[in-house]
């Protein structure tokens, strides 16, 4: 029997969720600059909550890689989520919403499986970086007693220049978990997809990204609070960009 509401309407049937986007379509490569150009505009929205959200994920990194072994490995997991604050404040600034320090907490709170896809795809990032680190200079990135010294100037470029290249398939994992909460293999699957047709607006993107990378690491760490978030604000509007997504995503 059908109920009536105190009116004696017949109550709609719930709203379902939109349907993920997971369906890339291809862009030109002059996209990677554009997304960089309007990354700077979102910044502009609010710049000093943007660059305490870097810092606050920078001494997160440092503090982790301070710790005795193997409580260093929690930086592998901390990091990746207080960065995640990043994107959030992408979101927010693209809809011209407050930007929080708060952010930075936030995707601790993620159910199981997001959680999963976020720290995933930033392993497959950091996997890549320790095993360039170990082959060019012998050096564990796992263990906290590890020497940076160790590593000339060009082996430091060579071991972020292969985080950039591997990150660039697994770009929009985050993305689709954090906003659509889209399972592990669909988001990947997803990003894997949206790679195949961009390469070259991705090759753009990352070779701007090993660039802005290269000022943060010549201003001892200092330029990293631009960077981080010209990062995270592009790579979130290449998101919006290559998947046809028109409006910002509420998270």
């Amino acid at each position: 029997m059908t109920e009536l509401t105190p009116t004696g309407a017949v109550p709609s049937p719930p709203a379902e969720p939109p349907a993920p986007h997971l369906a890339p379509h291809a862009v030109p490569w002059q996209h990677a600059i554009a997304w960089f150009e309007d990354a700077m505009r979102l910044f502009k929205w609010r710049p000093v909550t943007w660059m305490a959200l870097a810092l606050v994920t920078v001494v997160v990194d440092l503090v982790c890689q301070a710790l005795p072994d193997p409580w260093t490995v929690l930086g592998k997991f901390a990091t990746p989520l207080v960065a995640c604050g990043l994107v959030y404040a992408a979101a927010a600034a693209d809809r011209h919403t407050t930007v929080r320090l708060g952010f930075a907490l936030r995707a601790f709170g993620l159910p199981t499986g997001t959680l999963l896809a976020v720290l995933l795809a930033s392993f497959v990032t950091f996997a890549a970086e320790a095993a360039t680190a170990w082959w060019l200079a012998d050096v564990n990135l796992l263990t906290s007693a590890h020497d940076a010294r160790d590593l000339s100037v060009a082996a430091v470029f060579g071991v972020y220049a292969i985080g950039v290249l591997v990150s660039l398939p697994v770009t929009f994992v985050p993305f689709a978990a954090l906003f659509e909460r889209v399972a592990l293999r669909p988001a990947f699957a997803a990003s894997w997809r949206a790679f195949v047709l961009n390469t070259p607006p991705l090759i753009v993107y990352g070779g701007i990204s090993l660039a802005l990378l290269g000022l943060g690491v010549a201003t001892l760490g200092l330029g990293l609070l631009l960077v981080l978030p010209l990062w995270a604000a592009s790579s979130y509007l290449a998101w919006k960009d290559i998947f046809g997504i028109k409006e910002a995503p509420e998270a």
